[in-house]
C-alpha cells in the first residue's frame, strides 16, 4: 500500500467550471482529514491534487492509499473511507448491494502494454490477436511468426515469453480485459472481463508497482500498467493496434480521441467503456479507461462532507489541468458538467451540504 499525505503551503486561488467553483483558501477554522483508497492507476494523478488542493487549504489533511479498485470499493462498502477510486465503473447490480453513493468520471488515460525486451530499436508492435494470443498462453516465443507479422525487418529476441499480471482485483485489469474481450471473440469467451478474472497463463504481482517490479526483473517479460508507471521504471511501452490499422503508443492525445469517439455514450451513461475506439478514429489508443470516484451519498460530519465536496468539485474541475501534464487525459467539458450536477447529490444528515 502507498499512503499519499501531503504537507500544505502556499494560497492558490481556484477558479472552477463555469463560475461554479471559488475558493479562497479554508474557511474551515479546525482540521480536517479525508481518507480515500483504491486505484493504482490513479494514484499519481491523485498525489497531485492532493498536493495542490491542500496549498489551498492548509487545515486539511487527504491520505489516499493504493490499494487497487477492488480493495477501495470493500472499504467505500464497510465505510471505513470517506471515497473511494476505481478504474471499473460500478454496475447497477454492484450499486444495489451498496449503501447509496455516486460515482464520477475523475480522469481518462492509457493502460500500456510493457515488457523487458532487450535490443529494440523502436516500440515494440501488437495486434489485438498477438496480444490475446500471449496472454491466452498461445504466443509463448518472441520468435512466433503471429510477432514478426506485427514488427516486419524487426529482429525479435530468442526467448519464451513471461506474462505477468495483476494479482488482486484491479480496475487496471479491468480496462485491460475489457480490451480484449472487446477486439478478441476468443478472449471474450475463454476469459472475459473484470476486475478479477482466471488468467490463463502468467505470474501474478500485487499493485502496478508490483507488475513493473516483475517485468523489470524478467527478460522477456510482458504486462500492462498505467502509462506514468511504466515512464516512471523506464520501461519501454508497445505500440497497439487499432481499428482503423494504425499502430499507436499510449499517450493522452489517443485516449482524447478515444473519448470523443464514444462522446454520445458517454453523454447518456459516463460508465460507458472508451475501449477499442471504431475505425472512425484513426489516432484513437485502444486501452483507454476512465476512472471514478465512488462516494457515499450522506454523511454525519458537516465539516468533514463540505471539506469532501470541495476537493471532488476541484478535481474534476481546475485539477483536469494537472492531470494532463501527468499522462492522463482531461474530461472533456460535458462530462465534467455532469460530474458538477451528480457532486448536488451530495448531503449532510440527509440534507443538502452548505
Amino acid at each position: 500500500m502507498h499512503p499519499i499525505k501531503v504537507g500544505a503551503s502556499a494560497l492558490v486561488l481556484l477558479s472552477g467550471l463555469g463560475g461554479l467553483i471559488a475558493c479562497n483558501g479554508s474557511s474551515s477554522s479546525e482540521n480536517v482529514a479525508l481518507n480515500g483508497a483504491g486505484s493504482t492507476f490513479v494514484y499519481p494523478v491523485m498525489g497531485r491534487w492532493i498536493e495542490d488542493f491542500q496549498r489551498s487549504h492548509t487545515k486539511v489533511q487527504i491520505n489516499y492509499q493504493s490499494i487497487g479498485s477492488g480493495g477501495g470499493i470493500q472499504q467505500v462498502k464497510s465505510g471505513t473511507v470517506d471515497f473511494g477510486a476505481s478504474d471499473a465503473p460500478l454496475s447497477d447490480q454492484d450499486l444495489a448491494q451498496m449503501t447509496p453513493v455516486i460515482q464520477i468520471p475523475e480522469s481518462a488515460g492509457p493502460v500500456c502494454v510493457t515488457y523487458n525486451l532487450d535490443g529494440l530499436q523502436k516500440p515494440l508492435q501488437l495486434s489485438s490477436n498477438s496480444l490475446a494470443g500471449i496472454f491466452l498462453g498461445q504466443i509463448t516465443s518472441w520468435q512466433d511468426p503471429q510477432l514478426k507479422q506485427d514488427n516486419p525487418g524487426v529482429k525479435l529476441p530468442n526467448a519464451k515469453i513471461t506474462v505477468v499480471h495483476r494479482a488482486e482485483g484491479s480496475g487496471t485489469t479491468d480496462a485491460f480485459t475489457t480490451y480484449l474481450a472487446a477486439a478478441s471473440p476468443e478472449w471474450s469467451q475463454k476469459v472475459g472481463k473484470g476486475k478479477s478474472v482466471s488468467w490463463p497463463v502468467g505470474l501474478g504481482a500485487k499493485g502496478s508497482e508490483g507488475v513493473t517490479g516483475q517485468v523489470k526483473q524478467f527478460p522477456g517479460a510482458i504486462s500492462y500498467v498505467e502509462l506514468t508507471y511504466a515512464t516512471q521504471n523506464k520501461l519501454p511501452v508497445a505500440a497497439i493496434k487499432n481499428q482503423a490499422g494504425n499502430y499507436v503508443l499510449p499517450s493522452t492525445a489517443g485516449t482524447t480521441a478515444a473519448i470523443d469517439a464514444f462522446k454520445d455514450q458517454l453523454a447518456k451513461d459516463p460508465r460507458s467503456s472508451i475501449a477499442n475506439p471504431p475505425a472512425s478514429a484513426p489516432d484513437g489508443y485502444p486501452i483507454s479507461t476512465l476512472t471514478f470516484l465512488i462516494i457515499p451519498k450522506d454523511g454525519k460530519d458537516a465539516q468533514k462532507r463540505a471539506t469532501l465536496k470541495k476537493f471532488v468539485m476541484y478535481v474534476v474541475t481546475d485539477g483536469q489541468q494537472g492531470a494532463s501534464g501527468l499522462n492522463y487525459a482531461p474530461l472533456p467539458d460535458a462530462v465534467k458538467q455532469q460530474d458538477v450536477q451528480t457532486l448536488g447529490q451530495l448531503t449532510v444528515n440527509g440534507s443538502p451540504i452548505q
